[in-house]
C-alpha cells in the first residue's frame, strides 16, 4: 500500500500496472493509475511485492492477505521479481509465518488428511474466501528446511490451487528496510 502510493505520489507517470487483489486494483484505481489483467499485457518487466517471510536465498512465504494465487501467477510472469520487506521478515528459515495454501472448496477436507501426512497441521481460516473463491488452509508451526521438495509435494496434492511457498519463483532482488537504512540485495 505504502509503494502504491508512493508510486501515485511521484513526478513519474505511471503507464499501467497489474494487479495480484481486488483490494489492490481498489487502491491503484483510487490514485488514477491504469490496471490490466496479466491476460491483457504482453509483458511483465517488474514486479514489486511484500512478503510475509523472505530467507537468504530470496525464497518467500506469501499470500498471508489471501491473494496468493494471483501473486504467484504475476510473480511467475515477470521478468524481474522485485520483494521489499522490513527487517522483522527477513528470515534463515522459512516457517514462522503460518504456511497459507489456496484449495477448492469441495477439497478442503481431503488436502488436510494429505497435509497432516506431510506432517503439516493445517487450519481452515474461517469465514475468508479468496478473490478467486477458494478457501485458505492456514498452517502454522511449520519448519520448511527444504522449500523446493515442499512446495512441490504441496501443490501435487489434488485440490490445492497454490501454496503460499515461493521459491521455485523466488525475488529477484529484495528490498530490506533496516533501521540503519535500506539494503538492496540479490
Amino acid at each position: 500500500n505504502f509503494f502504491i502510493q508512493a508510486l501515485a505520489q511521484s513526478k513519474q507517470k505511471i503507464k499501467a500496472a497489474v494487479s495480484t487483489s481486488n483490494a489492490t486494483t481498489k487502491l491503484l484505481e483510487k490514485h488514477e493509475i491504469p490496471v490490466f489483467t496479466l491476460s491483457e499485457v504482453h509483458t511483465l518487466p517488474i514486479y514489486f511485492d511484500g512478503a510475509d517471510e523472505i530467507n537468504h536465498s530470496l525464497q518467500m512465504i506469501k499470500g498471508g492477505g489471501g491473494a496468493l494465487f494471483q501473486e504467484k501467477l504475476v510473480g511467475s510472469s515477470s521478468e524481474i521479481f522485485v520483494c521489499m520487506v522490513d527487517e522483522s521478515k527477513y528470515v534463515s528459515r522459512l516457517g514462522k509465518f503460518p504456511l497459507p495454501i489456496e484449495v477448492l472448496p469441495a477439497a478442503r477436507s481431503y488436502v488436510a488428511r494429505h497435509l497432516l501426512k506431510l506432517g503439516i497441521n493445517p487450519q481452515l481460516r474461517v469465514g475468508f474466501v479468496t478473490d478467486n473463491g477458494n478457501s485458505i488452509l492456514d498452517c502454522p508451526n511449520f519448519d520448511i528446511d527444504e522449500p523446493l521438495q515442499t512446495e512441490k509435494a504441496i501443490n501435487e496434492i489434488v485440490g490445492v490451487i497454490e501454496c503460499g511457498i515461493f521459491a521455485r519463483r523466488r525475488a529477484d532482488k529484495l528490498v530490506l528496510a533496516k533501521e540503519s537504512g535500506v539494503e538492496i540485495l540479490s
